[in-house]
């Protein structure tokens, strides 16, 4: 099957195809693509398919498979990474508000962040970039410095990304937040008449890296091996550590980005500007963050539960925190961090 899903691919890129018919082959590819895929029972979709190593919901399948193809990265784009849950949104609210704070004044009512999601700001490469996952919109005029979102793994990034120039910041989170936070937000959006997991099916499954994206260990390893072979250009930060020293954190980022804080901006309060427009109590009091909906359709409200650090010790029992704390030390060995 794999043979024959590949054939019509080819067929697809070919130029002797309308565009009804690209769509149908590309349609009847993906079908085909998820048969030949191993599965396993999904978190907020039915089942979960096995691709290039990970585990993906089918519906982001076709979209990162034209995002790698087709998308063309310019060297000054942002790229703002993570696996879900992780602190993406902060990041991404932190991350554009310093890239953009000489067109965009932090401590103005105007400022797009007071009225938009920050998903909305930073639209994901794999769900929010376009209508037709088979198809990469025009991108060249965003303004630049250009700035997405992705969960996609390290491995999994276009080509054009690994072979540009491009800045890619990457955040992670202590697992077992990351789990239950992830727990929470999947039952609040999983569609009927799929039934919500219990917190023990959702640990197996992320207990053996059957989630999205994961597994977990392979996502991190993959930016930090990124982060220490090319420092200049990928970025690991720890959600951890912004939340103890946010100030510190923020300016390593900018330093990183090039557009370092000036003294005067220090001394100005710009720094805390920022920090007070991006906190997660301001952006969950935003009207856009109580009621509005992100562009795939999911109430902005749920990406703002509790932003804590040790959640997680409300949650696990004993056995649990016992396994995970296993699986972290096994497969994180060869790296540095600690949580």
């Amino acid at each position: 099957m794999r043979e024959t899903a590949m054939t019509k691919l080819t067929n697809i890129e070919s130029k002797g195809h309308c565009e009804e018919e690209k769509l149908s082959l590309k349609s009847d590819f993906h079908e085909e693509l998820l048969q030949s895929l191993p599965k396993e029972k999904g978190w907020i979709t039915q089942y979960l398919y096995l691709y290039q190593q990970f585990w993906y919901r089918p519906t982001l399948i076709q979209p990162t498979i034209t995002f790698q193809k087709h998308f063309q990265a310019k060297h000054d784009d942002i790229v703002i990474a993570s696996l879900p849950k992780a602190g993406t949104t902060w990041l991404k609210a932190l991350a554009f508000a310093t890239m953009k704070r000489h067109h965009f004044i932090p401590s103005q009512n105007d400022h797009p962040l007071l009225h938009s999601n920050p998903h909305t700001i930073v639209p994901y490469f794999e769900t929010n970039i376009g209508d037709n996952p088979s198809v990469i919109p025009d991108l060249s005029t965003l303004p630049e410095p250009r700035m997405f979102g992705t969960h996609l793994p390290f491995p999994s990034l276009s080509n054009s990304i690994h072979n540009s120039n491009c800045k890619i910041i990457y955040i992670c989170r202590n697992p077992f937040d990351t789990f239950i936070s992830y727990w929470h937000f999947s039952n609040n959006i999983v569609p009927s008449p799929l039934p919500t997991l219990t917190l023990e099916e959702a640990f197996e499954r992320y207990s053996e890296g059957i989630h999205p994206f994961g597994p977990f260990w392979s996502h991190v390893l993959g930016y930090w091996k990124a982060s220490k072979d090319t420092p200049n250009k990928v970025l690991f930060l720890k959600y951890e550590d912004l939340k103890a020293d946010i100030n510190f954190e923020l300016k390593r980022m900018a330093q990183f980005l090039d557009c370092p804080f000036s003294e005067g901006e220090e001394s100005g309060g710009v720094i805390d500007s920022i920090i007070e427009l991006c906190s997660f109590k301001k952006m969950k009091e935003l009207e856009i963050n109580k009621n509005g909906k992100a562009l795939d359709g999911v109430e902005n409200k749920y990406y703002f539960r509790k932003g804590e650090t040790g959640d997680w010790v409300n949650y696990f029992s004993p056995w649990m925190t016992e396994k995970l704390s296993k699986i972290i030390k096994e497969k994180l060995s060869e790296c540095s961090l600690s949580f």
